[in-house]
């Protein structure tokens, strides 16, 4: 381990006082100390030397230290060595074989000296010490030394004022700094790096003798300020045989591995968790926009800090792209977790951007692949953004890594998802790309099929209006106001019609039909029923007639179950006749009078067959409104059909008098939820004089 030197030491801590703390090396060695006079004899003798050859001080004083301690044979080698040091004053150290009182021989290890007094007499001053306690304290710390500067473990050796007195190589390797950066500098000077403060925690430990044992710690050293380094590390106190405080020691494993494996693993997880979210949370609805939306809340801010959806623009209509030029992209979802600059730098959702043949995201929709920027420059934002502007709002909001995907099923690129990161300090890599692609490839699927539902539905709402007609709004002795609103996007256009047919006579038949099942098919089923009911009309026909005829047309077609509601008002008799099939009873309002509905007989839907249809005439006199409509404005799952058909005669009673088209529009408003399960068709006629 590397050390200080002395003039480093004594920087280092103050020189202590004539009273300080002996040290305890001594009392392992157990150093004897005899000294002899000119003649030999034993003039001194201390405890050490009583307990290394066994004679007490009275046995000894005063005695020839040779003959009582030294074997015959060696007496005069002695003798020899003895008068060499009195006669040149030279110091004489090494082993000897010496006689203990028990009779045993021990091997002694000596240093002899020659003292004079203040008279100019000169004595020998022997120390010694067993040659095996020698060995053994020169075994542990040459044993120490070698494990500290081999072991894998760093280890670092401070004073009392924490400032560092050795280290070995292995902290050198682990922390990247070198024994010169530290000899003799507090750690707190040395530790820059660590975000807690490791003064004061190692204070605590000099202080109270409380160890601490593997405490993790995660820090950028400045080896390798790039990555994160986790150690393990150990603070205990230094302490000798008599209980002094030498300082402090701290131990440092290296658990880097351990720990990237620990968070790959956890990543892992994520990953898992997130595809496992994305199948549960993306795809909900057949809704474009919805779909787009719930992928951008899967991926921020989890993988990204800033997503967008961007659909091709010929995805849309079915259009193929053009492989060369600008591509059209139109943004369905943004979502910024942190940073407004990033939001405002997308284009906002539903616009069609053009986006360049060098732009990043149209490099990834033609080539079909991820694009991956790692570490984002200037001139790398200018390729992810549509013009200058947004790439400088990209950069005040931090953007530093950037990956795109693209949006691909069944064969088909779609679109993409683009993802940055703010705040998050790691930039993508290849693992964030194959979750990216695995989240965009499922998500794709569910984005075409709301793209082809979508298109089936503006389809069948295209033909259904085109069906439906457009009633005069002032008949004889009627105005009339009608409404009809599809269903939600997460449901099909259904079946529902009206129908105003003015007659001879200057009467009006009005007739409200719903046809089970939806799509194209039961837009197509509702354009036939309509125009059989037309052409019934024509024949004059009484209600009742007219659905007979109706139900028997129906046993030709595909879609069967239809309600329908067949009225004909008479001005001149002031009277409406009504026959209902299975359909749901109509609202009168009568001047003066809150708003009611009609006891009449239901009969049985259209494609039932052999079942007779009930007809009933009410009179119905200028300023009488009549109310028909299809179940798709009261029914709910959610609340009773009484209760609902309590809040329509609430709202009719609340409107009586009001005009029409106003009336219909806050009928639908309060009865109508937004993205309703099922069409609403809503027919109001009001006598005229």
């Amino acid at each position: 381990m590397g050390t200080t030197d002395s003039s480093q030491a004594g920087d280092a801590r103050s020189v202590a006082g004539p009273a300080g703390p002996p040290s305890g090396l001594l009392d392992l060695l157990g150093v004897a100390a005899v000294v002899l006079n000119a003649q030999g004899r034993v003039v001194l003798w201390s405890r050490q030397a009583e307990e290394l050859f066994g004679y007490t001080a009275a046995e000894a004083l005063g005695e020839y230290a040779a003959v009582l301690t030294v074997h015959e044979e060696h007496r005069d080698e002695v003798i020899k060595l003895f008068a060499e040091v009195m006669q040149s004053g030279t110091d004489w150290a090494g082993a000897f074989p010496i006689r203990h009182k028990d009779g045993s021989t021990r091997l002694v290890e000596f240093r002899n000296m020659r003292l004079m007094d203040d008279l100019g007499d000169t004595y020998v001053l022997g120390l010694a010490a067993d040659q095996a306690a020698v060995e053994r304290v020169e075994r542990d710390a040459a044993l120490a030394m070698r494990l500290v500067s081999q072991s894998p473990v760093g280890l670092a050796l401070l004073d009392p004022d924490l400032r560092y007195l050795a280290v070995n190589p292995a902290l050198e390797r682990i922390t990247g700094q070198s024994a010169a950066e530290r000899l003799g500098r507090p750690v707190g000077e040395v530790l820059t790096y660590l975000d807690t403060d490791p003064e004061a925690r190692l204070r605590r430990v000099l202080e109270t003798g409380e160890s601490v044992v593997d405490r993790n710690i995660v820090c950028r050293p400045p080896a390798d300020p790039d990555h994160d380094h986790a150690w393990s590390v150990s603070y205990y106190r230094l302490e000798d045989s008599s209980g002094r405080v030498l300082g402090l020691a701290y131990s440092v494993i290296d658990v880097t591995e351990r720990h990237r494996a620990a968070a790959e693993a956890a990543r892992a997880r994520q990953r898992l968790a997130l595809i496992a979210t994305a199948s549960a949370s993306v795809g909900t609805t057949l809704d474009l926009e919805t779909t787009a939306c719930e992928l951008a809340d899967v991926v921020v801010p989890v993988l990204a800090d800033v997503a967008v959806v961007d659909m091709l623009d010929s995805a849309l209509d079915g259009r193929t792209a053009p492989g060369e030029g600008p591509a059209l992209f139109r943004a369905l979802a943004v979502r910024a977790a942190h940073s407004a600059e990033a939001d405002r730098a997308a284009d906002p959702p539903g616009g069609v951007a053009p986006y360049g043949s060098d732009r990043l995201i149209t490099r990834c929709v033609r080539t079909r692949q991820p694009v991956l920027v790692s570490h984002t420059t200037r001139q790398d934002l200018e390729r992810i953004a549509r013009h200058g502007e947004a790439a400088s709002l990209l950069a005040a909001a931090g953007v530093h890594s950037y990956l795109t995907v693209p949006l691909m099923a069944r064969g088909e690129v779609l679109g993409a998802l683009d993802l940055k990161r703010t705040r998050n300090p790691a930039p993508f890599d290849d693992d964030d790309a194959f979750l990216a692609w695995e989240l965009a490839s499922r998500a794709a699927v569910c984005i075409d099929n709301a793209r082809g539902y979508q298109a089936q539905r503006q389809a069948a709402l295209t033909l259904q209006r085109s069906l439906l007609p457009e009633p005069a709004s002032r008949l004889p002795g009627l105005e009339v106001a009608c409404r009809y609103q599809p269903a939600g996007a997460t449901s099909e256009i259904g079946g529902d019609w009206y129908d105003a047919i003015p007659l001879q006579g200057d009467r009006t038949a009005l007739v409200v039909g719903d046809v089970m099942g939806s799509g194209i098919k039961a837009a197509a089923t509702m354009g036939q029923l309509r125009s059989a009911a037309r052409a019934f009309a024509e024949l004059a026909l009484a209600p009742a007639e007219a659905l007979r005829h109706l139900d028997h047309l129906t046993e030709g077609v595909e879609q069967t179950i239809t309600t329908c509601i067949y009225c004909v008002y008479d001005p001149h008799q002031g009277q409406c006749e009504i026959c209902l099939a299975g359909h749901l009873p109509p609202a009168l309002m009568r001047l003066g009078n809150a708003a009611q509905l009609l006891d009449l007989p239901t009969g049985a839907p259209l494609g039932v067959g052999g079942v007779p249809f009930e007809a009933a005439t009410i009179p119905f006199r200028p300023g009488d409104e009549l109310v028909l409509y299809t179940d798709g404005l009261v029914e709910t799952r959610s609340e009773p059909i009484d209760a609902r058909l309590d809040a329509l005669l609430d709202a009719l009673t609340a409107s009586r008098g009001h005009d029409l088209e106003a009336t219909c529009d806050r009928v639908l408003e309060i009865l109508r939820s937004p993205g309703g399960e099922d069409d609403v068709a809503l027919l109001m006629a009001r006598a005229q004089s």
